[in-house]
């Protein structure tokens, strides 16, 4: 009886743990979403080429290359909770300076409130991820991971909505000036959470082997000296390197993408791709990992992302934006495969690891720029071709990377 108890509190426990980290992976969704809705604005309003525009998302992504390792000292030191509520003080001062950035039509004011708001990212990514990871058995990581993915991915095209609503305007009709409240707004809500982030009864979680008194139950992680002695993680991060730039290029692009194909109420298509991913997701939390080992379902995802990529660039124009959606149902159980593929067997390092692992989101930064480059180039529809070879080596980790120790 007593047991049953137990299990039944620990049960309770990771419920209220993965609801509070719900709300967390939302933050990180709704305040990625925000560069879909600034992309456009930024390139009318400063009369700026595409891949000026999507600098902003250069900005945002380029601090998880600078601050995504040192962001596990951080976490050493005070804490996954203190950690999580200094990620939404970062991000409420990031969204701040959008205000000013406006009112000066500045872009690299922008840039640096982009730049803040990646930083505030980079430390919650880099606690909440590997929280979820290791908060139960690491076979059934991904079945989490694909229950907070569907919580961050409809935050993505919540908040362009959300700007476009509290405006009242079309993208293509909205000033600077327009986009104060809604950002007050933002910023009030986002200080609230870091208050909740500090308060809340998360437990600290620790990985198996972990502790130095616990490591020989990680015996392959006990013989390592450095967290760069594992293969099948830094392929893991490579792999992750690239879906975060496709992914971004899937989720943040499609603004745009509508309104060069001159679609009305561009806004609206930014749905596509999180209706896809959500899907995905589903699927994920029914059939990991009572049906699909989390390596198998990255390699059916993989191939579905790959079929998408070719229909989006081979059809006509007027249709090939909604093949979008298979390029995100394919991507949607990327990010929670790969993550504990990657992750298995580190032991102390753990920390360092996932760290390690968040470094690979500057993906997003560089990818979309050369998206970007490649759309002023070769147009909107070609340009969608970068994702293939990107897929392609995301389909080998699910093949093989991640099964290599030596």
């Amino acid at each position: 009886m007593s047991n049953q108890i137990a299990s039944a509190k620990r049960g309770s426990t990771q419920l209220v743990a993965l609801a509070i980290l719900g709300m967390m992976f939302f933050s990180i969704g709704f305040a990625l979403g925000i560069n879909s809705y600034l992309i456009p604005l930024l390139k009318s309003e400063l009369s700026i080429s595409s891949a000026e525009s999507y600098l902003v998302l250069a900005a945002t992504f380029s601090a998880f290359l600078i601050f995504g390792y040192p962001a596990s000292f951080v976490i050493a030191r005070i804490g996954y909770k203190k950690t999580m509520a200094l990620s939404f003080l970062l991000f409420s001062i990031g969204f701040y300076l959008y205000i000013p950035s406006g009112q000066m039509e500045s872009l690299p004011l922008f840039l640096a409130a982009s730049f803040l708001s990646g930083m505030g990212n980079t430390f919650l990514q880099a606690t909440v991820n590997p929280y979820v990871t290791i908060l139960g058995p690491i076979d059934s990581a991904a079945q989490r991971m694909s229950i907070m993915g569907i919580l961050n991915k409809l935050a993505w095209p919540v908040a362009p909505l959300f700007l476009a609503l509290v405006i009242g305007k079309s993208v293509d009709q909205v000033t600077f000036s327009d986009t104060t409240l809604p950002f007050y707004i933002i910023i009030g809500v986002f200080l609230l959470l870091g208050l909740i982030a500090l308060i809340s009864p998360l437990p600290e979680v620790k990985a198996v082997g972990e502790d130095e008194e616990s490591a020989d139950d990680c015996p392959y992680a006990a013989k390592k000296t450095s967290v760069f002695q594992f293969p099948h993680l830094l392929l893991g991060v490579l792999a992750l390197f690239f879906y975060v730039g496709v992914e971004t290029v899937a989720l943040g692009t499609l603004v745009d993408y509508a309104e060069s194909l001159g679609l009305s109420n561009p806004e609206w298509y930014a749905w596509i791709a999180p209706v896809g991913m959500v899907v995905g997701y589903i699927a994920g939390i029914i059939l990991i990992p009572k049906y699909v080992s989390q390596s198998k379902a990255l390699v059916v995802s993989t191939v579905t992302a790959i079929a998408g990529s070719l229909l989006v660039v081979l059809t006509p124009m007027e249709i090939s934006i909604f093949f979008v959606v298979l390029i995100a149902l394919g991507a949607a159980l990327m990010w929670p495969a790969i993550w504990p593929l990657a992750m298995t067997d580190l032991g102390r390092f753990t920390k360092a690891g996932g760290s390690l692992m968040v470094v690979a989101i500057v993906g997003g930064a560089l990818i979309p720029t050369l998206y970007g480059f490649l759309k002023d180039m070769f147009g909107a529809q070609n340009a969608y071709w970068l994702c293939l070879p990107l897929f392609l080596y995301i389909l080998y980790y699910a093949l093989k990377g991640h099964k290599i120790r030596n």
